[in-house]
């Protein structure tokens, strides 16, 4: 049998005295959490111990006995501190002694009610204390069979030292009738700033907690399920976006306890998001109203729709000809074009009687930053799809007209071939038709057939501009969905505290001599930053259906319609 014992390293010049920590008989371990100094009282030892136990539900209990011999020159003193073994009755009896200047320690074990007692091989592993206690143990998400145990060997350490934390909050100058040596026994850390943050949390937390429950009364209210409040609620980004920020002000102020380190790394990874958010948002304001920048924004944009539309009007001068050398059906041609021309006429009118309220617009919108930099780019995207409704109408026009030849043209073949779709049933069943019915169908199915070239340009045409609009849209809620979705929090205690985020440990030798336990230091594995993405990555609601490639190509190809807004139930984890 190995025996590992779990030294701390921060204990390795102590005081001699009795170790004290738990035993794991499943893995035949010892992890050594404290020594207790003399003199002592084993009757307060024992109660001391029991408190503990009570307090954090790990089972402490004196496991063996540790000597200094730097410091203790009593040839006596190993004499006693064996006698102490039948005092604490634990079994084994771990015996831990450092010879003085010596770099190798020695350690064995007393087996005094056993009646075989077989000699164990030691292996005496040396951990940081602080690191351990202060890390979280984050085991791989695909471990199977040898892997998953040991993960679970590793989280049973880790475990036993993060609920000992009462053990450690005694230092050397508590008035106690018990010392002891741990990572905290020269002074327990703490900050100032950071009680004080503390205590004015929970009055702030009160009054934030009252407020959005005063908005959420709002935004529940029946006032909004009324049309068209409820459609302008589902369909704007912006108010989509408001209501994923209220739901992580709810989370961050509430009172409940986070129940582990997940849901509390999950706080901190809201809050750190929504202080940068809110930051970038502050700083956006402030250059926008700085050297009148709104308004030079506002002298821009009427020029730039202007532009657009006349670009549009030639566009549509080019298709009303012969665009690529085509030939196309003229009559149709030209009602599409006319047709289109005036709604670029209605536009421009639209764009110039707002011109006089523009500035006034962006000025009241640029507020809306201190809302958020994602609040910002979402009433941008808002904006955007407000400024090109023309193409988003465009688009509609030509999809529904080329989805509806499709269609007709799909219908009449299956009447060439005595088919037609069986409604009830939902499948194509077999079906015999007149002559005058297949006369009509020979005519109408000419008639579509030679009129679909000009209607699938004009679709073709419009749907390129109304991706291009799509992709500028898609890629601002890509940089919203980055800044709502990404661990910040996680990412800079990967960076700075890199020990506190553990996907793992690995052991180094430091000495190895036949007669003496072999001596090996634990080392803490960080997780890797895409590990940390992965682990804490906050949800975020899309919105874009997440469509693949084959699905996009085959709506294009039947001319349905490609929405910008998110669909129901479309949360995104």
């Amino acid at each position: 049998m190995v025996l590992k014992v779990f030294f701390p390293s921060c204990c390795s010049s102590a005081d001699s005295g009795i170790l004290i920590g738990r035993w794991i008989s499943e893995q035949n371990s010892a992890v050594i959490l404290a020594v207790v100094h003399f003199p002592f009282i084993p009757v307060q030892v024992k109660q001391y111990l029991g408190e503990v136990q009570r307090v954090t539900k790990v089972s402490v209990s004196v496991l063996g006995s540790w000597s200094n011999s730097k410091q203790e020159k009593e040839e006596s003193l190993s004499e006693f501190l064996e006698d102490l073994g039948t005092i604490f009755c634990h079994e084994p009896w771990i015996q831990i002694s450092k010879e003085g200047d010596s770099k190798f320690w020695s350690c064995s074990t007393l087996q005094k009610h056993s009646k075989n007692p077989q000699e164990e091989e030691i292996i005496l592993v040396y951990y940081d204390q602080r690191k351990v206690m202060l890390s979280h143990l984050h085991p791989p998400l695909d471990t199977a069979g040898q892997g998953a145990e040991d993960a679970s060997k590793l989280s049973a350490i880790f475990d036993t030292v993060a609920r000992s934390r009462v053990l450690f909050m005694t230092d050397r100058y508590d008035e106690g009738p018990i010392k002891l040596t741990h990572w905290q026994s020269d002074g327990v850390e703490a900050s100032i700033i950071v009680e004080l943050m503390k205590q004015a949390s929970v009055p702030a937390c009160m009054l934030l907690t009252f407020l959005l429950s005063l908005v959420s009364g709002i935004c529940r209210s029946r006032v909004l399920k009324f049309w068209p409040l409820s459609f302008l609620w589902s369909k704007l980004s912006t108010c989509e976006q408001l209501g994923h920020r209220l739901q992580h002000l709810q989370v961050i102020s509430s009172n409940k306890k986070a129940q582990n380190q997940n849901q509390l790394m999950r706080k901190a990874n809201i809050f750190v998001s929504l202080l940068i958010d809110v930051a970038l948002g502050i700083l956006l304001m402030s250059w926008l109203y700085r050297k009148n920048r709104i308004g030079h924004l506002a002298d821009t944009l009427i020029p730039v729709a202007d532009h657009v539309a006349e670009e549009l009007q030639d566009l549509l001068q080019w298709l009303m000809g012969a665009p690529a050398g085509l030939k196309m059906n003229r009559a149709l041609d030209q009602v599409l074009g006319r047709f289109f021309l005036y709604h670029i006429h209605l536009w421009i009118s639209y764009i110039h009687l707002l011109s006089p309220f523009i500035e006034m617009i962006l000025w009241y919108v640029g507020l809306s930053a201190c809302l958020g930099l994602t609040v910002a780019l979402c009433i941008l995207s808002d904006i955007i799809a407000l400024l090109t409704f023309h193409i988003y109408c465009f688009y509609v026009y030509g999809a529904r007209l080329y989805c509806l030849k499709i269609y007709g043209l799909s219908s009449l073949w299956r009447l060439f071939r005595g088919k037609k779709w069986n409604v009830l049933r939902q499948r194509v069943d077999s079906c015999s038709y007149d002559l005058d019915q297949l006369f009509i169908g020979t005519l109408l199915f000419t008639i579509l057939l030679f009129l679909l070239p000009t209607t699938a340009l004009y679709y073709l045409v419009f749907t390129l501009l109304r991706l291009l609009v799509v992709i500028v849209q898609g890629l601002i809620h890509l940089l919203v969905d980055l800044i709502d979705s990404l661990p910040l929090y996680s990412l800079i205690l990967r960076l700075c505290r890199s020990y506190r985020l553990a996907a793992g440990v690995k052991f180094r030798v430091l000495e190895q001599q036949d007669g003496k336990p072999l001596r090996l230091l634990m080392q803490i594995n960080p997780l890797s930053y895409g590990g940390v993405v992965q682990t804490y990555r906050l949800p975020t609601y899309s919105f874009y259906p997440r469509d693949s490639w084959a699905s996009l190509c085959k709506k294009l190809f039947l001319g349905e319609l490609i929405y910008p807004w998110k669909h129901k139930g479309e949360k995104q984890n």
